[in-house]
């Protein structure tokens, strides 16, 4: 069990297509969906789908995976929520800025 966690660590999602970014949930809206303010400075509302929803809970302040809608820029799905080890590694791999966690708090 102990090297299985071992290589959750060592293998952290990211962006990798261009429909994907990082980003800060602000708010929780209700009826499955959250606003965030992403990496690429805009604010979107996000949907938590089903498979998601019943595994883990996201709260304001968690940074997540978003899979932004093809026909709509300004909406998206959680694909994923970063744990605290995993949101260490992102600010040292230079993924993730650690200010927008700051600056969520104001907005």
């Amino acid at each position: 069990m102990v090297k299985k966690k071992e290589s959750e660590e060592e293998e952290i999602l990211l962006p990798t297509e261009e429909g994907q970014v990082i980003c800060v949930v602000t708010e929780i809206i209700g009826a499955n969906y959250v606003k965030v303010f992403c990496m690429d400075g805009k604010e979107r509302m996000a949907r938590i789908p089903g498979k998601l929803r019943r595994r883990v809970w996201i709260n304001p302040k968690d940074v997540v995976l978003l899979g932004i809608w093809e026909f709509n820029d300004r909406k998206g799905d959680v694909l994923y929520r970063y744990s605290r080890d995993e949101r260490k590694k992102l600010v040292e791999m230079g993924y993730f800025d650690p200010s927008l966690l700051e600056l969520e708090g104001g907005a």
